[in-house]
């Protein structure tokens, strides 16, 4: 069984579920994947956590006050992820991309396998375009500050972000939106930060934050998503791994 620990949005957890249910329709209701959700919407703010909206952000080590922020939202993922570790999961996937800044600390203290969302969207990249591209990334700020893509891609690809005043008024605008389910202003809202990144010469762009899939995408089907030749969507290429894992 899949265990998916959601709620960092919750539209973002369910978009993952229906994804991961489309991709791999049975003709009947066995044939489907076995997965348990934990909507867990009460884990603390991730960007906030580190930083971002104080504007006390340090990477590692951090301050005492970063410090306790970090610990409190590491103790609430840890308890999602052992809830569906007791639950009889065999992996765990998380459909946010922020959280993967506590990626290190959550995999020492589960004894499951959990699935780095960043690091599949990285492998799946590798595969279809080539060394030294330039590749666009719409993010938060809290995983732009703490470079969990960047990190990964610096050695093969040219990361490209929005300028501060895109990815206030443009990336957090519409992540707000979406949370907040107003998918129309979130898809008119994103077009800025996308046309900067084109006009920037990004022939893929990395939707990482999984609110962004579902502005970019509003009332497409799943056909748009899977032939998009600029998007890289990471609940997708996640949904992908998972199953392949599960099929295992």
């Amino acid at each position: 069984m899949i265990g998916i620990l959601g709620g960092m949005g919750t539209q973002a957890g369910l978009d993952f579920c229906n994804k991961l249910a489309m991709l791999n329709r049975g003709k009947i209701d066995q044939e489907y994947p076995l997965f348990m959700l934990y909507n867990k919407s009460n884990i603390p703010g991730r960007p906030e956590s580190i930083g971002v909206q104080t504007k006390r952000f340090t990477d590692l080590p951090r301050n005492l006050k970063n410090n306790l922020k970090y610990n409190k939202v590491l103790k609430s993922l840890l308890e999602g992820c052992r809830s569906l570790e007791k639950s009889g999961c065999k992996f765990i996937v998380i459909p946010c991309n922020t959280a993967h800044y506590w990626y290190e600390d959550l995999k020492k203290k589960i004894r499951i396998p959990i699935i780095n969302m960043p690091k599949e969207v990285f492998l799946h990249t590798k595969k279809i375009y080539k060394k030294n591209s330039k590749i666009g990334l719409l993010a938060t700020e809290g995983t732009l500050k703490t470079k969990i893509y960047e990190k990964l891609f610096k050695n093969n690809y040219k990361l490209i972000t929005p300028i501060h005043d895109l990815q206030i008024k443009s990336v957090n605008k519409t992540i707000k939106h979406v949370k907040m389910g107003n998918i129309k202003l979130a898809e008119k809202s994103i077009k800025p930060a996308i046309n900067y990144l084109i006009k920037n010469n990004c022939k893929k762009i990395i939707l990482g934050c999984t609110e962004l899939p579902i502005a970019i995408f509003a009332f497409k089907s799943l056909k748009n998503v899977k032939m998009s030749k600029l998007y890289l969507d990471p609940n997708l290429i996640l949904a992908n791994a998972a199953m392949a894992k599960y099929k295992k």
